[in-house]
């Protein structure tokens, strides 16, 4: 039953845009790609990245000039890399920060089919290239989540002792939950946040909308009181699911928490000399697989893992999939939040050595020569 059930909710969890957003091109005289229909930048750069589960996804990064930190986003369901683009540009504006956003696999661009480990082999290549191509280190990393990308982020987060911080937009507690009120874990569970948030070492800034209709308030609300480190969280009274960037406190609370955590660096991170070893081993992509806690393999069961909780109304059957096809959401409501916040375009200013030397580093001029 729990196999069945488990594939059940993974079919039903993913909704990628059908057809995608956007398209991926080559320029031919210097190899780079580009995002079509968007004009090219010349500080957005769009790769194609190799997972360990051997799909191959696409991601967009964005520099902005002078930046302490860089923001890794795993978007929510029904969209994908075309669709968030412009809200990535205004999020590096307004916050100050190199962005990089990808596409799970099987949605946009990307290959395969998605899936929960597939979402966790997605953010680690992500991770990744941050690392090697940007020369971004763990302590500049704030990693956010978006409703189903809650699940990655969090996964990837626990496993990360020194993170600059975690943003956790209308999260859940985990797969099940979304659909049955369930107080237990059970092994064949996707997403599993409510075990992993306890594991998360950072600053952990949870928004979510009072009156969501598809994940009820009270998961983010639980998962801010499981954090170890909670950062004022921000309730946002009548939003909904996919509407919280239409509310003025958004980026305001967003800016705020940014500019916090980069001036005042964890308390995580002052007697931590024990996490240079695990940040030499945690290069490797090995270190990716290593057994987690609550997804990898089966738990012990709590009481029953069998069947669901007896108490429960008769008619409540696995097959609230209504609930779920909310999270389809609309491409106008998208569009409606990208121009939630006002966009600017500043002057561009001339790219200075710092970032010249980080594309070098990772023979950036090569690839061009070899494209």
């Amino acid at each position: 039953m729990g196999g069945v059930t488990s594939s059940m909710a993974a079919k039903f969890a993913f909704f990628p845009p059908n057809p995608p957003s956007y398209k991926i091109l080559k320029d031919q005289p210097t190899g780079l790609l580009l995002l079509d229909p968007f004009p090219h930048r010349e500080n957005v750069d769009v790769w194609k990245l190799p997972t360990r589960k051997g799909n191959e996804i696409v991601a967009v990064y964005i520099r902005y000039p002078m930046a302490t930190s860089t923001l890794l986003y795993s978007h929510g369901n029904a969209a994908d890399v075309g669709q968030m683009y412009e809200l990535f540009i205004e999020l590096s504006i307004h916050l100050r920060v190199n962005l990089l956003g990808y596409d799970y696999s099987g949605y946009g661009q990307s290959t395969g089919k998605p899936s929960e480990h597939n979402t966790y082999a997605d953010i680690e290549a992500a991770y990744k290239c941050l690392e090697e191509k940007y020369g971004a280190k763990q302590e500049e990393i704030i990693l956010y989540g978006q409703s189903v990308g809650s699940g990655p982020t969090l996964d990837l987060a626990a496993r990360l002792p020194r993170l600059r911080a975690v943003v956790l937009h209308s999260p859940i507690l985990s797969g099940l939950r979304v659909m049955y009120p369930v107080k237990r874990t059970y092994w064949f569970d996707i997403y599993k946040n409510i075990d992993k948030i306890p594991y998360v070492k950072c600053p952990v800034l949870v928004i979510h909308g009072t009156s969501d209709d598809v994940v009820d308030f009270s998961h983010g609300k639980q998962l801010w009181e499981l954090c170890q480190e909670k950062y004022e969280p921000l309730w946002l009274k009548g939003g909904n699911h996919c509407d919280l960037e239409l509310f003025p406190e958004y980026i305001r609370h967003l800016k705020k928490f940014v500019t916090t955590v980069e001036r005042s660096p964890s308390r995580r991170n002052g007697s931590r000399k024990s996490t240079d070893r695990m940040e030499q081993s945690r290069r490797s992509t090995d270190c990716f697989e290593a057994p987690r806690r609550s997804t990898d393999r089966r738990e012990k069961p709590r009481k029953s893992v069998d069947r669901l909780d007896k108490s429960r109304p008769q008619g409540y059957k696995f097959n609230n999939i209504e609930k779920l096809e909310k999270l389809k959401i609309s491409i106008d409501q998208v569009e409606r939040s990208r121009r939630s916040v006002e966009f600017y375009e500043k002057p561009r200013r001339s790219i200075d050595q710092q970032f010249e030397k980080a594309r070098k580093s990772v023979d950036w001029l090569d690839r061009i020569r070899a494209g």
